[in-house]
């Protein structure tokens, strides 16, 4: 066996190009790479998704007096409902500039900016909760779609009943984020600011380890609702519309999901031996084979 000064003086001996071959940088690994593949094709999909979403919203004619109509008449119930208070809450916050700002860069900046953060964190650091909440989000984005092209409603700033378009007047940094061309006027309901914000905040809440995080995705859609209501861009009906569509898709894309787990596990299991129940192997379970 050979001692450490041989092996040594045998390493000084081996040829030039073995020692610089050694010490080149390896590639990186395999799995690293398609990492970063699967990412790019991540985000191609999903700015594909919202490409289309604005693009379908932007283009969609709408009667402004059927949204104005559709809107009054979601007045109505709110009035029967007791919920009206709109007008009354905005008149709170007017009188202060600085909660107006708050209010303002809440909604502008605690959309799409915390949309995006979140899905890449999710897609680095929990696959699992990425996929589902992806999905979740385009399943809503495409019914929303439909019905805002199907029952358009004006926002309240677009109403004579009073309200202030705080975001309008006071920022312009939302028509950066938001083009005008590829934006839909009388898209309120539902509101997906909120459902989206809400679908955000729970993923944070689900997979976030620290506290503080978990708090902040809780707080993520309860602050956006007042946002939304406060700048006079959404009714109180349209945010639970806008929560209730991402509800119903989280649970679509749930059973979606479960579907891929049940796909992923009989293509692991051996040949002739089957699942007695999805996405859970009993130890009893045995070979077709065998069992004959």
């Amino acid at each position: 066996m050979a001692t450490s000064a041989e092996q040594a003086a045998a390493a000084r001996r081996a040829p030039a190009a073995d020692r610089v071959a050694a010490s080149s940088p390896r590639p990186a690994p395999p799995r690293r790479t398609g990492r970063l593949r699967a990412a790019g094709q991540e985000i191609l999909l999903v700015l594909a998704g919202v490409v289309v979403y604005f693009g379908v919203r932007g283009i969609t004619v709408t009667d402004a007096q059927e949204a104005l109509d559709h809107a009054l008449h979601l007045v109505e119930i709110e009035r029967s409902l007791g919920l009206f208070v709109e007008p009354s809450l905005q008149a709170l916050v007017l009188g202060s500039d600085s909660l107006v700002a708050v209010m303002n860069w809440i909604y502008i900046w605690g959309h799409w900016p915390v949309i995006a953060a979140v899905l890449l964190w999710l897609f680095f650091a929990h696959p699992d909760g990425y996929r589902r909440t992806r999905n979740a989000m385009l399943i809503s984005g495409g019914v929303g779609l439909v019905i805002f092209a199907a029952f358009p409603v004006a926002p309240p700033r677009l109403t004579d009943l009073g309200f202030i378009d705080t975001v309008t007047e006071q920022s312009n940094a939302y028509r950066v984020l938001q083009p005008p061309a590829f934006v839909n006027q009388y898209a309120a309901m539902p509101s997906l600011h909120v459902g989206w914000d809400l679908l955000m905040g729970l993923a944070v809440y689900a997979y976030a380890r620290h506290r503080l995080l978990r708090l902040a995705g809780l707080a993520l859609p309860v602050l956006m609702v007042t946002s939304v209501v406060l700048t006079a861009n959404h009714y109180i009906i349209d945010a639970v519309g806008g929560a209730g569509l991402v509800l119903g898709s989280m649970a679509v894309a749930a059973r979606i999901e479960r579907r891929r787990e049940d796909r992923l596990q009989r293509a692991a299991l051996p040949p002739g031996e089957v699942a007695l129940f999805p996405r859970q192997r009993d130890e009893s379970a045995r070979p077709v084979s065998e069992a004959s």
